[in-house]
């Protein structure tokens, strides 16, 4: 698109909108060199309603009618011609569909919240927004944005969701998924306030008596079958190991640990102060908005500082950005147009450092911190096959008595729930199942 623009349409010129080589956002303007006058943009609607259009056209406009189907792998250049009319049907559908689904979602989210969706171009973006202007308390509850050392150090911690394979193959198994995990977790848990302050030397304190996210030297028991803790090696792989090694993590992880086996060293870090922190009337798609929000406001706290700018540009600013150390690549769209990406606070630049609003990444940590601590119970059974940060794959069933017919889902059918707390849901399919895994 950019190549067909930058070649095809030189009066005009484009600002692109990426992250980490991705296309948020691509506005035209008209005038070659000065960003006036805007005639249009492209805005990719995934990032505002993730999901298949299929689904999302289920959630929210029903009446519109089903997405059509296409058999595309019997759809070729030779039989475009007489597959004409049903193409140009299914692209209609399709439309009309996204169209319908763009439609409900702005109707509720300016309903809700008086926010309208266009202003926003992801919906992480949309639910920050939403949660500075109806719930965030600056002056009472203000979020402590890191500096570059406390968010490198705390990033260390940040182990983010925990998938495994224990046993590769099994027939009659139960799969278990826990809807809303990271709102759960937000909303149950203590989070870190305020801001933190650095100790040096934490040998000998009171693991009880700390809060925030330190590093700590840590020995696994050989006799645990499934460890608890993550550790990233050299290579920066995630591991889950026994035996002893020293690592970054929230102080409520260690203290979990401790309590199944661990021995745990506080040795140094950041401590904050512990402050915690529709479906039921049949309305799919104002639950489906919701659940689609308190996911993304999480993500949205973790986003990382250190990222990919790209931009199209002439050739001057192109030869000034290929000699900054942060340059990744840069090509040619046409003549004096150019499209390079570089990196944005990657710390080499000792004096620059400005992360996104809201880039709290202790909140974030805390959070899939306390989801693991959640799910540990599910993962060190024995009969746990696989785990996939908020799911289980089981051998045998768990206590039907927990079972009621309050849910949450992605999924819209053959769904039955377990609820364990009050807020955190494991729903099930019924059937059993097969799992192999390579």
């Amino acid at each position: 698109m950019l190549k067909h623009l930058a070649c095809h349409h030189r009066n005009y010129s484009f600002k692109p909108l990426m992250r980490n080589n991705r296309l948020y956002e691509l506005s035209v303007y008209s005038g070659k060199y000065k960003h006036k006058n805007m005639l249009f943009r492209f805005i990719d609607s995934l990032n505002l309603l993730p999901g298949n259009l299929e689904s999302l056209a289920n959630n929210l406009c029903n009446e519109l009618g089903k997405k059509g189907l296409i058999k595309h792998e019997e759809v070729s250049v030779s039989n475009l011609g007489c597959m004409k009319e049903e193409l140009i049907d299914y692209m209609k559908q399709d439309i009309r569909l996204l169209g319908g689904v763009m439609q409900k979602a702005q109707e509720i989210y300016w309903e809700l919240y008086k926010v309208d969706i266009e202003s926003k171009i992801t919906l992480s973006s949309l639910a920050l927004c939403i949660y500075r202007m109806k719930y965030y308390d600056a002056s009472n509850w203000p979020i402590h944005i890191p500096s570059r050392n406390e968010d490198t150090f705390i990033r260390r911690g940040y182990y983010g969701g925990h998938a495994d394979t224990y046993i590769p193959y099994g027939e009659n198994l139960y799969y278990y998924d826990v809807n809303s995990l990271y709102p759960f977790g937000n909303k149950e848990f203590d989070m870190p306030g305020g801001v933190p302050v650095w100790h040096g030397n934490l040998e000998g304190k009171d693991l009880d008596s700390l809060f925030g996210f330190i590093e700590a030297y840590v020995v696994c028991p050989k006799t645990i079958k499934r460890p608890f803790l993550p550790f990233r090696d050299k290579n920066d792989t995630q591991l889950f190991p026994t035996g002893s090694f020293v690592g970054v993590y929230y102080t409520e992880e260690l203290k979990y640990a401790r309590s199944i086996g661990y021995k745990v060293l506080p040795l140094n870090g950041y401590l904050f102060e512990s402050r915690l922190k529709a479906r039921k009337e049949g309305n799919e798609a104002l639950a489906y908005v919701y659940k689609i929000l308190m996911n993304s406001l999480v993500g949205r706290f973790c986003i990382n500082p250190e990222s990919t700018i790209t931009e199209v540009c002439d050739g001057a600013r192109y030869k000034h950005l290929v000699l900054r150390s942060s340059f990744v690549f840069g090509d040619m769209l046409s003549e004096d147009n150019y499209v390079v990406s570089y990196h944005s606070n990657t710390g080499k630049e000792a004096d620059y450092w400005d992360p996104p609003k809201n880039s709290a990444v202790q909140l974030a940590a805390a959070i899939t911190a306390y989801a693991l601590i959640y799910m540990y119970p599910f993962i060190s059974r024995e009969d746990c096959y696989y785990t996939d940060t908020d799911s289980v794959v089981l051998g045998s069933a768990l206590p039907e008595d927990l079972i009621n017919s309050y849910y949450l889902s992605d999924r819209d059918e053959g769904i039955e729930s377990l609820s364990l707390s009050k807020t955190a849901i494991l729903s099930h399919f019924p059937d059993k199942m097969k799992i192999e895994v390579s």
